[in-house]
């Protein structure tokens, strides 16, 4: 009944450890906003990584948020959930790691930024090196094509 850790599962591994991030977004009608905070992940019984962050620009909008990813071996799929305390629906994640083996793209589904219904969107973990990892936010226009709208850079710490 108890799962074993695979090669995927320490692929998370890389995520472990504190971490300070400067995120930069521009919604889609145009809003920018920049953000920093501190990030801790941690190994829960090594089938998943959960990261929790805080951050904001200023006291007024402080904000806390919870990641977690393992992989699933029969759905041969990452997996996972993003909640944070500046909203009311959780993010369900699932992807698969790129042939380069440094990108993981997310994809899930959620509300659309204008309020007219979901859409899919797609958070990229990108591993530069040891000491550094990006994460890239997306969302597909009605045409098909994506829009990044949030970039942010983390740093061991």
């Amino acid at each position: 009944m108890f799962a074993k850790p695979q090669a995927e599962h320490q692929w998370l591994e890389q995520l472990v450890g504190e971490w300070s991030f400067e995120h930069d977004c521009q919604t889609p009608d145009g809003e920018s906003m920049k953000s920093s905070g501190k990030m801790t992940c941690r190994m829960l019984g090594g089938l998943w990584v959960i990261c929790e962050s805080s951050g904001g620009s200023s006291a007024d909008d402080k904000w806390s948020s919870i990641m977690t990813l393992g992989y699933d071996a029969a759905k041969k799929l990452y997996v996972g959930t993003f909640v944070g305390s500046m909203m009311d629906n959780i993010w369900p994640y699932q992807g698969v790691l790129d042939e380069s083996g440094k990108r993981l793209p997310l994809d899930s589904e959620g509300p659309k930024f204008d309020g007219s219904g979901t859409g899919k969107f797609r958070d990229t973990i990108e591993i530069v090196d040891e000491n550094n990892w990006r994460m890239i936010s997306e969302l597909q226009n009605d045409d098909g094509e994506w829009t990044k709208f949030m970039h942010g850079h983390h740093t061991r710490v």
